[in-house]
C-alpha cells in the first residue's frame, strides 16, 4: 500500500471480535483546499469531516452518496463534504471570518449537523440529525456511530494542509466472550495514536505500530479520489434554461455573468459574446 496516497481500508483483530477502518486523504485532499486560503481551523475541521463522510461512504451498499453539512452554526455558516459510493470526495465551507479559533462545539453552536445519504438508483434520501455531543468532531461522530450502529465505537480524526486522517474501531457483540479485557486494552493502544500517524502513515505501518501484539486482518484498501471536474457544458446547459432574454438583463447590469461553483472551487464567466454563442449553438445544424 505504500504507493497508495488516499484511501479507506478496513480492518479486523480476529483474536478480539474487534473491526475499525483506516482513512487517509492526501492529493484528494490537498487538491480539495487548492486555493481557498482556509485558515488552520477550518482545514482542521472540514478534514476531518471529509474522513467521515468517506467511512460513511465506504459503507453505502448500493451507488450513492453520503453527505455531511453544517448549516446556520456561530461560526460555520455552512460546511458540506460529501462521499460517493466510488469513494470521491469534495467539500467547501463559509465562515465567520472574525473567528480565529474555536472548538467544534463553538463552532457549530447555534446550528444543525446533518448526515444525508441518497440512492442513486431510487432517488430517495435518508437524514439523520447528528447531535453536537463533546468539543471534537471525533465525539461528535462516535456518538452518532454508537447510537446509529448499535455497536461501542471510538474514532480518531486529524487533519492539515498537508493530510488528513482517521481511525475508527468497533467491538462486536461477541467481543467480551473471546477476551473481556480485549476492548479495554485495544482502547488504551489506540489512544496513544498521535495526529501525525493518521495523516501520513500507510494502514499497514500504522495497525503495526498500535497493535503489534494482536492479529490484525488488513483488506484491501479502497481508493479516494477527488470527484471535482470542470464541466463547462452543464453550466452551458444550466444558463440556457433561464432563456436569453434573462441573461441579456444580467448582462447588461453587470456586464457579464459569473457562475461559481463552491463545491469545487471553479468559476465560469461569460460575456455578451459567450452567451450569444450559446444560443448560436442551438440553432446550428
Amino acid at each position: 500500500m505504500n504507493n497508495i496516497t488516499d484511501f479507506s481500508c478496513r480492518f479486523t483483530l480476529e483474536n478480539l471480535e474487534i473491526r475499525g477502518q483506516v482513512v487517509r486523504l492526501s492529493d484528494a485532499w490537498r487538491g480539495l483546499i487548492a486555493g481557498r486560503n482556509y485558515p488552520s481551523h477550518v482545514v482542521s475541521y472540514l478534514g476531518e469531516m471529509a474522513c467521515v463522510s468517506v467511512l460513511v461512504g465506504a459503507g453505502l451498499k448500493h451507488q450513492g452518496r453520503a453527505t455531511l453539512q453544517i448549516q446556520g452554526g456561530a461560526i460555520a455558516k455552512l460546511a458540506v463534504v460529501d462521499c460517493t459510493d466510488a469513494l470521491g470526495i469534495r467539500g467547501m465551507a463559509s465562515f465567520e471570518t472574525t473567528a480565529c479559533s474555536a472548538t467544534f462545539a463553538e463552532w457549530v453552536s447555534g446550528g444543525r449537523v446533518a448526515l444525508t445519504v441518497a440512492h442513486a438508483e431510487t432517488g430517495q434520501m435518508y437524514q439523520s440529525i447528528v447531535p453536537v455531543s463533546g468539543l471534537t468532531v471525533a465525539e461528535c461522530f462516535e456518538h452518532y456511530f454508537d447510537q446509529s450502529e448499535q455497536l461501542p465505537t471510538h474514532l480518531w480524526l486529524a487533519a492539515n494542509e498537508q493530510g488528513a486522517g482517521a481511525l475508527l474501531l468497533q467491538k462486536l457483540p461477541k467481543a467480551d466472550a473471546k477476551d473481556p479485557d480485549g476492548w479495554a486494552r485495544v482502547e488504551q493502544l489506540a489512544a496513544s495514536v498521535r495526529a501525525d500517524e493518521l495523516i501520513m502513515l500507510d494502514a499497514e505501518v500504522l495497525l503495526q505500530r498500535l497493535f503489534h501484539e494482536e492479529d490484525v486482518r488488513l483488506y484491501e484498501p479502497k481508493l479516494v479520489f477527488s470527484d471535482c471536474r470542470r464541466d463547462e457544458e452543464k453550466v452551458k446547459n444550466m444558463l440556457r434554461s433561464l432563456g436569453r432574454h434573462e441573461l441579456d438583463a444580467t448582462l447588461a447590469e453587470l456586464g457579464e455573468i459569473i457562475v461559481k461553483d463552491d463545491m469545487c472551487n471553479e468559476e465560469y464567466r461569460f460575456d455578451h459574446a459567450a452567451v450569444a454563442a450559446l444560443f448560436d449553438e442551438d440553432n446550428s445544424p
